[in-house]
């Protein structure tokens, strides 16, 4: 049986470096800088809610809700997904 050709590899050349490339981040626009903070206030508002209506036994943050006051508390928290949804 005929030996086959042995293919000889091409020598290593290193790519030619190139410069950094800017990235534009969208800051000189006006941006969106508030939603981040937004946000988390939002879902810290919703936390803060909850607790310390468990805290006080149901009589804080608003006495008049009763158990209405864990349906606000998760709304902020909503609200916090909703506002994290326009973050870039």
């Amino acid at each position: 049986m005929p030996k086959s050709r042995i293919r000889k590899k091409d020598d290593f050349t290193p790519p030619q470096e190139r410069k950094a490339t800017q990235i534009d981040l969208g800051r000189g626009s006006g941006g969106r800088r508030w939603i981040a903070p937004l946000m988390l206030v939002l879902f810290g508002l919703g936390l803060a809610w909850i607790v310390v209506y468990y805290v006080t036994d149901g009589s804080l943050p608003i006495d008049p809700f009763g158990d209405w006051n864990i349906l606000v508390g998760f709304g902020f928290i909503a609200g916090g997904f909703v506002v994290s949804t326009q973050w870039k």
